[in-house]
């Protein structure tokens, strides 16, 4: 009897791009299994975790920045007033 093949655990993305693709690859995946793959849904999950919170981190910093941006041109068109 053969065991099945354990996904190995990958390091966390570095990028917003590598992580979105992870995260939609790993979508995919469960959507088109007939049969659970339970023994390796926990690093399906664990890999789906890391990329979400690099995907969340970086759309937080770019609304930050969005932020900040509209806030210093809201404060430059109130000064000329």
């Amino acid at each position: 009897m053969t065991t099945p093949a354990r996904k190995r655990k990958k390091a966390a993305p570095k990028t917003f791009k590598a992580a979105y693709d992870i995260l939609k690859t790993n979508a995919v995946e469960l959507q088109q299994q007939d049969e659970p793959d339970i023994d390796n849904l926990m690093t399906t999950v664990e890999e789906s975790i890391a990329a979400y919170r690099v995907c969340e981190t970086r759309i937080n910093a770019v609304q930050q920045a969005l932020d900040a941006a509209f806030a210093e041109e809201d404060n430059t068109e109130n000064s000329d007033i």
